[in-house]
């Protein structure tokens, strides 16, 4: 399998901070990967510290006076990555309620409306029903601060808040879940995307609430317990613009049936 991702920005930087972003496609084994990533700052090149982060997650940071900086990545993605195990401490930390995915507010509604005795993955594709029938997806309707809890309300929201209640729902019917930031060849409108992935049977699974692409062709970016471990850009210090972003995901051939049922992991 080929794949083409590339990600472009232009951002404003008022005052000297510090930036992370999570742009890279993840460092998995398995995978053949060919990649540019250049920070130019007012047109002088910045070269960036890469920290490695939780399943082959790369940070690139680096501290930085005001100006204009333009950020350009490319990479091409060949092969296939070896699945990954949970460690016990995964396991328990994707059972705990986080930031955005707030499973602890959500025992008694998930208990009602799940059958927590089915096995997780059942439990996993009627969430992941459940929520796709429950919300609408509508751009602009939610703010970067809403967790699951405000979606759930809502009822309506993007990618980021589908995935947060999908990881919510699990955690709170006992089956470990994280959100992954995901470049998806078949978006539309194309853009950073996020989905869910559940632990079953020893398998960290992919689900997708919002079915706007095939799960099968995803190359994973970065992954967390929620939005707050895998947003594109983190900002320490001066107010920063995102002027402009440009976000491209293809693959080479057609592009694979997802039935959004069968069970699927990021490869």
């Amino acid at each position: 399998m080929k794949r083409d991702v590339s990600a472009h920005l232009d951002i404003g930087i008022t005052a000297p901070t510090t930036l992370e972003f999570q742009l890279a496609v993840a460092g998995q084994p398995g995978l053949e990967l060919t990649e540019s990533l250049v920070f130019e700052l007012d047109g002088r090149t910045i070269w960036p510290q890469e920290i490695s982060g939780p399943h082959g997650t790369r940070i690139h940071k680096f501290a930085t006076g005001a100006g204009n900086l333009r950020v350009h990545y490319n990479a091409t993605v060949f092969g296939v990555a070896n699945p990954e195990t949970a460690s016990d401490y995964d396991i328990a930390v994707y059972l705990r309620p986080s930031r955005f995915a707030e499973c602890d507010k959500l025992f008694g509604f998930a208990a009602a409306e799940f059958d927590g005795n089915a096995a997780p993955a059942e439990l996993a594709a009627a969430v992941t029903g459940w929520v796709r029938r429950r919300l609408s997806y509508v751009a602009g309707s939610s703010d970067p601060i809403d967790g699951a809890v405000e979606t759930l309300l809502c009822g309506a929201g993007v990618c980021r808040d589908f995935s947060h209640l999908v990881v919510a729902l699990l955690r709170a019917v006992k089956v470990p879940a994280r959100v992954v930031a995901v470049y998806a060849p078949g978006l539309y409108p194309m853009d950073f995307h996020a989905v869910a992935e559940a632990y079953i049977d020893g398998v960290w699974r992919v689900f997708d609430a919002t079915g706007l692409a095939p799960r099968s062709s995803l190359v994973r970016i970065a992954t967390g317990r929620d939005a707050s471990d895998t947003a594109f850009m983190d900002n320490h210090g001066g107010e920063v613009f995102v002027n402009s972003m440009w976000v491209n995901a293809i693959i080479d051939g057609f592009l694979p049936f997802d039935n959004g049922v069968d069970p699927v992991s990021i490869v």
